[in-house]
């Protein structure tokens, strides 16, 4: 009896050992295709995608594959929700905020103006209402959504000429999409939405006065410095834009139990991931790029004071246009509200000492 039961517990461990339960050995062999929205080059938040595919092929022994293909190899970078949706590819990674036109609430899955940090985002979106309000949302589009990665706060672009008041915004052209375009708008710049292979001879040629991109170390290949010298900061358009992986909600039902759980932990792995990498990869970047000749300014009061009263604005009114907006956002601004006093007196407190010190 006793040879017997360790004979089953040796099979099991090595089972284990092995890598895989037997459930998942099992299994039959899948093979997905992911479209991304990013380009190889931006091997950080491409590479997000990278990193859980990788992940989910050795949880399964190689049995369940998903290839990445980055923007435009298999339908243009924006065109990935209608791909999941219509089951072209059965998953995605993408910015949601990207499909703010479809309807608005996508940008509140990924980043509004002043909105909240990476680390309140994951908050809201894990232990807070955000991931059920915004599961509830995508499942229009035949969606579900798992979290993605995300940059932190990002930079306030570059600019030809330092903005000292919101006075030098009037007529500014800025290249910024989105919901920060509306804002920019609304505070008296000229959004400008031009593709990224284009932005450094825009810059170069004066048909903008500056442009926007992520941060130090996605900025920093791009050379936008050496045409626009003054990096701006912060980016309050993007104070922690969460990326998301979304999969057709057919094929992820069609999924065994094992896989599914798999999936989730492969995709939260690899967004802790991505947001580690630039935690880790910004400071040097932006080292030197100061060294080469970028020099930082900050956004002035009253212009960060007028664009948080037209985001303001804008919110109230979708608020009475759309109604899954203001369920969403109702849920969003209390968690922010709530988020932002605990900050103040932990994060904020301990950050703000710390980066006056000598270290």
């Amino acid at each position: 009896m006793e040879r017997r039961k360790f004979i089953h517990g040796a099979g099991i461990a090595g089972v284990l050992a092995a890598g895989a339960a037997p459930a998942v050995h099992a299994q039959q062999a899948i093979r997905w295709r992911l479209a991304s929205s990013f380009p190889k080059s931006l091997d950080t938040i491409y590479g997000a995608a990278e990193d859980m595919a990788k992940r989910v092929g050795e949880a399964t022994g190689g049995k369940f594959a998903i290839s990445v293909h980055a923007g435009g190899e298999l339908m243009p970078a924006f065109g990935v929700v209608d791909g999941v949706q219509a089951a072209t590819v059965e998953m995605a990674h993408t910015a949601p905020y990207y499909f703010f036109g479809k309807n608005e609430c996508f940008a509140l899955g990924c980043a509004i103006p002043f909105g909240l940090n990476a680390r309140q985002f994951v908050a809201w979106y894990l232990q807070g209402n955000g991931g059920k309000l915004m599961r509830e949302f995508y499942s229009n589009y035949n969606i579900i959504n798992f979290q993605g990665g995300n940059t932190g706060a990002q930079m306030g672009g570059w600019w030809r000429k330092e903005i000292k008041s919101l006075a030098d915004v009037k007529g500014a052209k800025f290249r910024i999409g989105g919901f920060g375009g509306k804002i920019f708008e609304a505070i008296g710049g000229v959004p400008q939405n031009i593709p990224g292979g284009e932005i450094y001879q825009s810059l170069e040629k004066g048909t903008i006065d500056a442009a926007e991109w992520v941060g130090p170390y996605d900025d920093e290949k791009l050379g936008f410095y050496k045409v626009a010298p003054f990096y701006a900061y912060p980016g309050w358009w993007e104070g922690g834009p969460q990326l998301d992986f979304f999969v057709n909600s057919k094929a992820y039902a069609a999924l065994p139990s094992e896989y599914k759980a798999i999936l989730e932990s492969a995709c939260n792995e690899a967004g802790l991931n991505m947001m580690a990498k630039y935690d880790a990869r910004n400071p040097a970047a932006l080292k030197r790029l100061v060294g080469g000749g970028a020099k930082l300014f900050r956004f002035p009061k009253d212009m960060m004071d007028a664009a948080f009263k037209a985001s303001n604005d804008i919110y109230s009114d979708l608020s009475n246009k759309n109604p899954a907006w203001k369920k969403i956002f109702a849920d969003f601004s209390a968690f922010r509200r709530d988020s932002n006093l605990w900050f103040r007196f932990t994060e904020a407190g301990f950050d703000d000492f710390m980066q006056q010190q000598r270290l």
